[in-house]
């Protein structure tokens, strides 16, 4: 037996190492968002829109990290935050994030731009 880390940078790469494995080809589509993980950075986000993001993020089992003095929130300012976490959390997390209001739902939608473009490469 030998163990290594595979290096699977995108769908595609993860893809081919599924196939690799003859893996059921019908279970791909299913395997493959699971093994990519992303990490993205968005900036000039409400506090009160970070938080949410968070606990929307930690509920299905993915993070965001956040300034920690964004619970000051009588401290308006914009912070920047970053999610982390695979495809398939990134697609649930913005199922979560079109149920809140308009700023958030905006978020949502880049997250899914980012999403569509890394699924065509």
């Amino acid at each position: 037996m030998i163990a290594r880390f595979v290096d699977a940078k995108n769908i595609r790469d993860i893809t081919k190492e599924l196939k690799s494995i003859e893996c059921d080809e019908k279970s791909i589509d299913i395997m493959a968002p699971k093994g990519v993980f992303r990490i993205i950075k968005i900036d000039d986000v409400k506090a009160r829109d970070a938080i949410i993001i968070k606990q929307d993020m930690l509920s299905i089992g993915g993070e965001a990290a956040i300034p920690r003095n964004v619970f000051d929130l009588e401290n308006s300012k914009n912070v920047p935050i970053l999610i982390m976490g695979t495809l398939k959390h990134l697609k649930e997390l913005t199922l979560k994030l079109d149920r809140h209001y308009k700023s958030i739902r905006e978020i949502s939608n880049m997250i899914k731009d980012l999403i569509k473009r890394e699924l065509s490469d």
